[in-house]
């Protein structure tokens, strides 16, 4: 699942062996080619050696290859998922934002949904979405992997107090992949239009809904809550919690768009960058100008219970109740307010750091191992880290304790990566994925847009 730095693997563009005639034959020439290629690239450290059969969510791009860019790029993600958790959220002294805040909040969560559409796209055809019996596979795969997230994250809920120093991500993860079943077989940019529909219509959907929505579970939902309240612990995961499958599937489905991109590309990773550093721009930019010049900051400080103190925390900090009096709360951009605003600023940050990352890759990707290394385990280190958070030792030392599971984090991530490869979680979660599929009745397999070869077989596709 993994690739070199500039993402090319062996056998893609069907490397020609020549010499001089008679002095080996064809079959002999092309396993020397096969060797020689394979020695290169078990050489190269941007290359690490996981099998592919870790399934929607990760980034495999060959067989047993994954993209460096793509891993490391999730590293960070989980990185700033710890700040954000860990840290303080503001300075003390003058009750303005840290760095952490103002780097990694919402955006974090964001990337790490938009790479988990990355992987999914990886894993189910890239540039040639499966179709038939693989696309069947595919769905049944997907379903026992988000249901075995989400029963993580449910209980993991057992071990969090009540006033949680985080909200967990695995359950709203496992809607997530849900909510992705539909969209499985689908190109690139179908995926852009319907991840495009849900990043308009979902907030507009949350903000008609209203008061009408059923109350706020928990900041981390058990297995008890699901039973006792079913209704208000899906509305949670759907509509109103902190990481909304409605909205959140613009991210995940712009990620499996990306996924069914050329990401070895040096184009298409310019193209990410420079697009997703416009999308922040224009939605931060557009946000300011309809609040301060179009009069929308006037339109919130006119709604009921609003004043002027109230509204500047809300900009920042984002309003306790999303759905407003006035639509022109849909305009403000504050991380975690899940507008259309904010959902695009946080998306073309993502958008850039994967396209970074990619770059990156292609010529100092061994530099990028401690944050690959984490990126291929974030199930097994981001249930760690939860589970750490529970224990609450962290409030009076924040910056120390971050620092000391950040180490850990390296340190595990990457002895484990060098001595056994998957993660201990996926590789549980593979496992049961992989037999999920089999038991998928058999026969001919239909790839979409991939060629038989006359031999027989087919060649290797460019992004599995």
């Amino acid at each position: 699942m993994k690739l070199s730095a500039s993402g090319w693997h062996p056998g893609r563009e069907g490397r020609r062996c020549t010499g001089a005639p008679g002095t080996a034959t064809g079959r002999d020439l092309v396993v020397r080619e096969v060797a020689r290629a394979t020695g290169e690239a078990m050489g190269r450290s941007a290359r690490t050696e996981e099998p592919s059969r870790a399934g929607a969510g990760s980034a495999p791009v060959g067989r047993g290859r994954r993209l460096t860019g793509v891993d490391a790029a999730r590293g960070l993600a989980l990185i700033g998922l710890m700040s954000v958790h860990i840290l303080p959220s503001w300075d003390y002294a003058d009750d303005e934002p840290t760095w952490s805040y103002i780097l990694f909040s919402g955006d974090s969560a964001a990337l790490f949904a938009l790479l988990a559409g990355v992987g999914l796209g990886l894993t189910t055809g890239g540039r040639h979405p499966h179709e038939g019996r693989d696309l069947t596979r595919d769905r049944v795969g997907l379903t026992v992997r988000a249901l075995l997230i989400a029963l993580v994250g449910l209980g993991i809920g057992y071990l969090m107090p009540e006033d949680a120093p985080a909200d967990n991500i695995l359950i709203y993860y496992g809607v997530f992949f849900l909510l992705a079943l539909p969209f499985l077989g689908l190109g690139a940019g179908a995926l852009f239009a319907a991840a495009a529909g849900f990043g308009l219509g979902a907030p507009v959907l949350i903000w008609g809904a209203g008061e009408s929505l059923p109350e706020f579970v928990s900041g981390n939902p058990t297995v008890t809550d699901l039973l006792a309240e079913p209704g208000a612990t899906l509305a949670q995961l759907v509509l109103t919690g902190t990481y909304p499958g409605l909205t959140y599937a613009t991210y995940l489905l712009v990620g499996l768009g990306v996924g069914r991109l050329d990401l070895r590309r040096r184009e298409v990773q310019l193209r990410l960058l420079v697009v997703g550093l416009g999308t922040t721009l224009l939605a931060r930019a557009g946000s300011y100008v309809l609040l301060h010049v179009a009069g929308g900051y006037q339109q919130l400080l006119d709604s009921p219970g609003v004043d002027e103190e109230g509204l500047a925390e809300a900009l920042l900090w984002g309003p306790d109740q999303p759905a407003g009096s006035t639509a022109w709360w849909l305009v403000i951009d504050t991380p975690h307010s899940n507008t259309p605003f904010a959902i695009a600023a946080s998306l073309g940050v993502g958008l850039a750091v994967l396209g970074f990352f990619l770059l990156v890759s292609r010529g100092a990707g061994g530099w990028l191992l401690p944050l690959a290394a984490m990126g291929g385990m974030t199930l097994s280190l981001y249930t760690a880290h939860l589970v750490a958070l529970s224990l609450e030792v962290h409030y009076d030392h924040p910056y120390l304790w971050f620092s000391i599971q950040l180490a850990a984090a390296v340190l595990f991530a990457v002895a484990w990566r060098r001595s056994l490869g998957q993660g201990p979680l996926e590789r549980g979660v593979g496992a049961a994925v992989h037999g999920a599929r089999r038991l998928v009745p058999g026969g001919p397999s239909v790839t979409g847009g991939a060629p038989v070869r006359p031999g027989g077989g087919r060649p290797p596709q460019d992004s599995r």
